[in-house]
């Protein structure tokens, strides 16, 4: 995502190189499974991702499966309702207003809180665009508190 005030990209940060994973002990249908399995268990995909990394050994699903873990669990239909980013976001802003509750004169997290809405907002606006989202699906603090109470289900 670009920044928010200067309109251009960043140009630091490191690239995974590209892995041949010849060395891993896992077949493509073993580590598809063991996916379908944290999934049950209820982590994210990139936790799932973080897990088989150091757990296992597996450097890259998409490496040895050709897919990638995200589209692993959607296709058992185990995939969550609402984006992960999009989830976490949304658990900062619950926090948010929590502290706000709590701290009313507390204008640096006011500020900080209206940032966050608008980049949630701008998020919602693509995955509704991308149709990861419903087209009457609207952000309010409310419901987003109801949704990480519920854990997004």
């Amino acid at each position: 995502m670009a920044r928010m005030y200067a309109r251009k990209r960043g140009k630091a940060g490191s690239k995974r190189p590209v892995i041949q994973a010849t060395w891993v002990e896992y077949s493509a249908d073993e580590v598809n499974k063991l996916v379908l399995k944290l999934a049950k268990d209820g982590l994210s995909p990139a936790a799932i991702g973080q897990v088989l990394r150091d757990q296992y050994g597996v450097p890259s699903v998409q490496a040895v499966t050709g897919k990638s873990v995200l589209s692993i669990i959607s296709e058992a239909g185990l995939a969550p309702s609402i984006p992960h980013d999009l989830m976490v976001l949304l658990k900062q802003a619950v926090a948010l207003h929590e502290h706000m509750a709590r701290h009313k004169r507390d204008s640096t997290s006011k500020r900080g809180l209206e940032l966050l809405e608008s980049k949630i907002r701008r998020l919602v606006k693509y995955y509704v665009r991308t149709r990861r989202l419903p087209a009457d699906w609207k952000y309010d603090a409310e419901r987003a508190k109801l949704l990480v109470q519920t854990g997004g289900k």
